[in-house]
């Protein structure tokens, strides 16, 4: 029996959420995984649909959310083992007023010094199966600066230079990591700031095989 994705896409459009979601669902269902696309946050409060949802797939930028719509999703993830994967801020910045939401995802976006620039991602753990084979590698986008939760399973980092905000200089920043939930398992990258971006062979793989690990589909 194939996985079930369910992808919620809105808020900000500086994100592409459309387009990277449709991205990413065409991904997964080429390795077979059935996806249903929504743009609706009441998608959390269908039961039915939450209830045959092995992998929930947040990409909704600087937007609120219900306490209502919260709690059927952080409820199916802590209780029922409903998985949570997603990238950059779709995913970290989804909900600032959301402690809770941000507990789960094991990080919040609070910067990216410089905006875009060129930075290295550096893969801290190459036997992982969502970064195996995959070496260090450059991107051009938004390095972002995140507080994170030190439960995480990091599996890459960047490096921060300073020139753009002198005092963090040398702060080694997770980009990539796996944690878990009550009962969730749960991947996070912090790369993906537009479509463009995953035109990167590595970010976009990353996230590809960061979403198959947590549908248990790796």
């Amino acid at each position: 029996m194939s996985k079930s994705v369910l992808i919620v896409y809105g808020g900000w459009d500086g994100h592409d959420p459309k387009q990277t979601s449709h991205l990413f669902a065409g991904l997964l269902e080429q390795a077979g995984l059935s996806v249903t696309l929504s743009q609706s946050l009441d998608s959390f409060l269908d039961a039915d649909l939450m209830r045959s949802t092995d992998l929930v797939v947040p990409v909704y930028t600087m937007s609120s959310i219900s306490r209502e719509q919260e709690a059927g999703l952080l409820d199916a993830v802590r209780e029922r083992g409903v998985n949570v994967g997603g990238w950059h801020g779709g995913m970290a910045d989804a909900f600032r007023n959301n402690t809770e939401y941000q507990f789960m995802v094991g990080g919040q976006w609070v910067a990216h010094p410089g905006t875009i620039i060129d930075y290295r991602v550096n893969v801290t753990a190459p036997d992982h199966a969502i970064t195996a084979g995959i070496a260090d590698f450059n991107m051009r986008s938004e390095q972002y600066y995140m507080h994170t939760d030190p439960s995480n399973d990091v599996l890459a980092t960047t490096t921060f230079s300073g020139d753009h905000a002198f005092w963090i200089d040398g702060t080694v920043m997770p980009v990539v990591w796996t944690r878990s939930y009550g009962k969730g398992r749960i991947f996070y990258s912090s790369l993906g700031h537009v479509i463009a971006d995953f035109d990167v062979p590595e970010a976009r793989e990353i996230v590809r095989r960061g979403l198959l690990w947590a549908a248990d589909a790796l």
